[in-house]
Parts: structure tokens; sequence; C-alpha cells
């Protein structure tokens, strides 16, 4: 009896494509970045692989790439591998299972609870305060660019406007930025700076707690009724910083006291709902049982 012969599947690099992160079709958040699940060809080693969208500059996309392979703070995850010279660009992260937040909220029906917002926040703010004291800013912090881990998130997609656009040119219509979380100072050419990273910070925080980005402020929780509206406020200089948002999602912590971390507000088993966690434990056993296909050029 002959065979069945396995399907074939893309080929990035050295990777075969098992499956897209994000889900695509209308109604969907944008993605500043194309992001797969992939495989070694010898099955030792999967990762989460970026390629960049068309209309943004592949060459940008790998110098963001080879500059996060230093992660410069935690929840951040290192860029392990890269294309090399001449090829179509793409940049390889250690896979961890997780959902994106916009993927989260769908599987939940609905926002997250106040305990995950909290840690969700203060882990986002803790990225923050070690990216902007190493001299980095994102650049591009939406919902979609935060993924959802069972023990807190990470934060991927730096970069996203910097590898859009060259500075001065306005970037209202970055490829794959949801506009909600577009600082209005960039979108008219302004170059990307710490409150900027603020004010994609209060976007995602909106999102989580109401479902979109740019909420009426009795729509958001008691936790976030104040601290959202101040990150996402149009001038710049009025926003607070990442270290002022850690303190605000830990009031226990006293001025002047050092900066608190996400375990001190209670991430260390990151309150996920059930159903997000059971959605994570899905992504994992699913690709463990995927047989590697026979690879294809892509």
């Amino acid at each position: 009896m002959q065979r069945p012969r396995q399907r074939t599947v893309p080929q990035i690099g050295p990777y075969a494509v098992l499956t897209r992160l994000d889900p695509t079709g209308p109604g969907t958040m944008p993605v500043p970045e194309r992001r797969h699940i992939a495989r070694t060809a010898d099955g030792e080693r999967t990762v989460l692989l970026s390629t960049p969208l068309a209309g943004t500059d592949p060459e940008r996309f790998l110098v963001e790439a080879r500059a996060a392979q230093t992660p410069p703070g935690p929840w951040i995850p290192a860029v392990t591998d890269c294309s090399p010279p001449g090829v179509p660009a793409w940049c390889a992260r250690a896979y961890v299972p997780a959902v994106p937040l916009p993927t989260a909220l769908a599987v939940n029906g609905g926002p997250l609870p106040d305990g995950a917002l909290r840690a969700l926040g203060t882990s986002l703010a803790e990225a923050l305060v070690s990216a902007h004291v190493a001299g980095v800013t994102h650049a591009g912090l939406s919902p979609a660019a935060v993924l959802l881990a069972s023990d807190g998130p990470r934060v991927t997609c730096f970069g996203a406007a910097r590898a859009a656009a060259p500075d001065g040119e306005s970037r209202s219509g970055i490829p794959g930025l949801e506009p909600g979380s577009l600082p209005p100072e960039q979108a008219t050419g302004g170059r990307p700076r710490p409150p900027g990273d603020i004010y994609g910070l209060g976007a995602v925080l909106a999102y989580a707690a109401t479902g979109h980005t740019v909420p009426d402020r009795e729509e958001l929780p008691a936790l976030l009724r104040s601290l959202v509206p101040a990150c996402l406020s149009r001038d710049p200089a009025a926003r607070p910083r990442a270290v002022d948002v850690l303190h605000a999602l830990s009031p226990s912590v006293t001025a002047g006291a050092p900066a608190p971390t996400a375990v001190d507000a209670g991430a260390g088993a990151f309150p996920l709902p059930g159903r997000v966690v059971a959605a994570i434990a899905r992504q994992s056993t699913e690709l463990l049982a995927v047989d590697l296909p026979m690879p294809t050029g892509s």
C-alpha cells in the first residue's frame, strides 16, 4: 500500500512554518509584522518567526531585530537569529506558548479582569522602565504587539514605527499599527520617544479593559480610570513616566521607593482567565502533535 505523501509547507530560512500566530480577515487587529510559529527541519527548535509587512523597510526591520538580540529589559524576548544579507528579511525568537492580546480577549469573551489588568500593566511598565533607562524606545506598542503567556506578557514588534517610515515623515498610516495606539506627535512625523511608548501603553491597557483603544473614561474600571487618560494625553509632557505607572499600579509602595516589579504586583503566577489559559495550553498541545512536513522554498 502506498504511503500518503506529506503535505508541504513554506520554508523561511532554516525554518518550516507550522502556523500563523495572528488571525487574519475582516475585523481583526492589525499587527506591525507577520508572525508565525516555525520549527527547524530537524524538529529540535521551535521559534516565533517574524517577517516585515509590505510597506516597511526590510533593512530597518533587520536593524531593529539585531538590536533586540540583547533585550533591554524583562518581558522582552531576545531575537536569537536573523536572516543573512541578500535574502528576504526575517528574525526568530525562542517560542513560548502565548496568544496575542486581541486573541485573549476573543477567547475570553470580553475584557480582562482587574487582577490580570494590574499584572499586565505592571509587567509592561516594568519592561518600558528598563528599555527607557537603556535609551531604547519601543516605537509601536499596541495591543497586537503584546503576547500573553502563562507566566506573563511578551512585548514584541519593537521598532515598528522606525521600520515603517523615515524620521520626519508622517506615520498616520504605519502598516499594521492600530491607529488608536499611535501617539499624536508620531502621527505628524515626530521621532519616537519614551512618552510615545506611554501613550501606547495606555492604549494597550484601555484595550485590555474595554475591547478598544480609545474608551470613554466611564468605561474604564476604577483601577485604570485616572491612569489610562493620563497615558493617552495628547501632550507628551503631561503623560506619566513608566516608573509612575508602576507605582500607580502598586499603591502600597511608598513614594521614593525603588520601582516595584511585576512579581511585587502579584504577577508571579500571572492571573489570566481560565479560557485564556486553556487557549495557551491548546496551542502548545497542538504544536507538539505536529509532524514536521516536507519543507519547500518560499
